[in-house]
């Protein structure tokens, strides 16, 4: 039986609530392991662990037995330390000179990316550990691969970790996938003996090979897709509902929400939700928007067991459904409608709204009542 901890808005105030299944996620975290069994697997856990809250899933995780965890910034890195104090914590964007001090400060490794990086963090030296990153083909952050030969004389100075990041490892048959494997291979063999990095949640499904010490796993770990056109073998971690807080009725040919843009074609019970794009269920996930003009159907919630289409345009406060197909008693006001979760994955919902699961997760509001589901 699950217990739940609570947090954020209370539960009877809010307009929509989050719940976060930690022991799916930690059933995520040992399915990936499983993938890359010669491999430590960490856990991406930036942006409030993909918007599901660093603390509880960086506590989940370390008792499961998780002790690598990579963010994208210093302060995040500080708050991980709190939930885990004997892990290693890897900053991925590296240590800018107002982040040097929280890195020394929280025993973090910056994944340095560039000679200002270097330079910054090695004066004064103090053999503290860091980490280079590599640019092989995203042209994002990093070292270039040709620089790599001359920097084999770093472990000397606290060199312990070297990466570099997959652009296209979530479509397995892209050519850069092969073409980074190799420039990584070229870049590794100057730092025999350090630790290494390559696989993102889409790198593990790809061969042995590109597994190498350590690996990444973000949205994987929270439950998304990490792979296109395969089906997705991970659980659903995160559970998104908005409250019921009228249902109403209204006539063939009225209109519904901003800008008139859906017209009735029938007599249609409304369910009116409370929770709109402040919340972070995307405005595009609604009709009328310049999205639909492909012919892309608009997004739907869950309720009484079936699915329901969203009316008209997705509102700041307040998202409005069709519940006219569903019993008279079947939905009342207080009830819950599902928005994505165990009934819509999160990637379907993310279609809906044009976007990707990632970001219907990192959007999260903070008006959302959060609860935690936890053995």
């Amino acid at each position: 039986m699950a217990a739940v901890q609570t947090s954020g808005i209370d539960a009877a105030l809010a307009g929509g609530r989050l719940t976060v299944d930690l022991e799916a996620l930690v059933r995520n975290w040992r399915r990936l392991a499983a993938l890359a069994p010669s491999a430590e697997t960490g856990a991406v856990v930036k942006a409030d662990a993909y918007g599901l809250g660093a603390e509880p899933v960086v506590s989940a995780l370390s008792k499961a037995g998780c002790r690598t965890f990579f963010v994208a910034y210093a302060h995040e890195g500080a708050a991980v330390r709190k939930a885990a104090p004997d892990a290693r914590i890897f900053v991925l964007t590296g240590a800018a000179a107002g982040g040097i001090g929280v890195c020394r400060e929280f025993d973090l490794i910056p994944m340095l990316g560039s000679r200002e990086q270097l330079v910054d963090w090695l004066s004064p030296n103090n053999g503290a550990p860091f980490g280079i990153n590599f640019d092989t083909g995203m042209n994002r952050l990093g070292f270039l691969t040709a620089e790599a030969e001359s920097m084999g004389n770093l472990r000397s100075r606290g060199l312990c970790h070297v990466m570099t990041h997959l652009a296209c490892a979530d479509d397995p048959q892209h050519p850069l996938n092969a073409r980074q494997l190799e420039s990584f291979q070229r870049v590794a063999a100057f730092f025999s003996g350090i630790e290494k990095s390559l696989s993102n949640s889409a790198g593990i499904f790809l061969d042995d090979a590109y597994h190498f010490n350590v690996t990444r796993p973000g949205i994987a770990l929270y439950g998304g897709e990490a792979v296109n056109g395969v089906a997705n073998v991970m659980e659903p971690v995160a559970q998104l509902e908005t409250r019921v807080i009228q249902v109403r009725s209204a006539r063939a040919s009225e209109t519904v929400s901003y800008g008139a843009t859906e017209t009735l074609k029938r007599d249609t019970r409304i369910a009116v939700c409370g929770t709109g794009y402040a919340d972070g269920f995307h405005r595009a996930s609604g009709a009328g928007v310049a999205l639909r003009e492909t012919g892309r159907p608009a997004g739907f919630g869950f309720i009484a067991g079936k699915r329901v289409p969203i009316l008209g345009r997705v509102t700041m406060d307040l998202t409005i459904f069709d519940v006219t197909d569903l019993p008279d008693c079947a939905v009342k006001a207080g009830d819950f409608l599902e928005l994505f979760g165990q009934n819509i994955a999160l990637d379907d919902a993310a279609r809906a709204a044009g976007t990707i699961g990632y970001e219907m997760l990192t959007s999260l509001g903070a008006r959302l009542s959060r609860h935690y589901l936890a053995a």
